[in-house]
């Protein structure tokens, strides 16, 4: 046989074999935008789904359970917006990533995607090849949330141990302390929203205030011994390692 075509068939038979790397839905009114992004998507080895409108995407989300989702802003009827807070307000969607792409490329715009949850905020045009190095960026901070030990420079966290470690230290944190620093330091450079921090260390059965969150935002600090996380004015808090 022909050791070129045996090589070429080789790598297709894998190929078929291969878990896709993540599920994501496409959202845009634009043919051609769906068309482009969900060919390199599938060439990067995601399987992809696409939705031209926002009622479209609810149903394609509740029907696939995208891991991501890359979500235009500006579509008839239902925009980008509402659908980001629809999903953000259904608990089954809680751990869907959403990266905004978008023409809308003023600070407003933004801040208002990211205070709703969204992962990412990219503005139109962008290469395909710099799109996918996001959504890469964006699966591998979700790989590393779910992994029992995260590890962000000197710092190390144990979710199963319960355990903290900075600077080769020991470091002793009240629960509700250490479910705030292991949210924060799983996205390194995310902001997380008050809300979106109240709803998943708390929980939507207890009443809190935003105090409560500055309160043990400084008591981790204290610590510590260092100020790791970043307080964005207005907005929440990131995690800066």
């Amino acid at each position: 046989m022909n050791p070129v075509k045996f090589a070429t068939e080789r790598m297709l038979h894998n190929n078929m074999h291969t878990p896709p790397a993540g599920k994501i839905l496409i959202v845009d009114d634009e043919p051609d935008i769906l068309a482009i992004i969900s060919y390199n998507l599938k060439n990067a080895g995601y399987e992809t789904f696409v939705a031209t409108d926002g009622q479209e995407a609810m149903e394609k989300a509740r029907a696939y359970r995208p891991h991501l989702i890359i979500l235009d802003i500006m579509m008839p009827g239902k925009n980008g917006m509402e659908v980001c807070r629809e999903l953000k307000a259904d608990p089954a969607f809680q751990d869907t990533m959403i990266l905004f792409l978008t023409a809308l490329n003023d600070d407003a715009h933004e801040m208002e995607g990211l205070n709703l949850g969204a992962d990412d905020y990219v503005t139109k045009p962008i290469k395909p090849n710099l799109l996918i190095s996001r959504v890469n960026a964006l699966f591998r901070r979700m790989k590393k949330q779910n992994e029992p030990i995260i590890q962000v420079g000197d710092l190390i966290i144990d979710s199963e141990k319960f355990h903290v470690v900075y600077q080769g230290k020991p470091i002793v944190l009240a629960k509700k302390e250490f479910e705030l620093l292991r949210l924060l330091a799983s996205r390194p450079g995310r902001v997380f929203v008050r809300s979106e921090i109240l709803n998943q260390v708390w929980g939507t059965d207890v009443i809190v205030g935003d105090r409560t969150i500055d309160v043990h935002i400084r008591k981790i600090r204290q610590k510590l011994g260092a100020d790791l996380i970043s307080t964005v004015k207005g907005v929440g808090y990131k995690f800066d390692g």
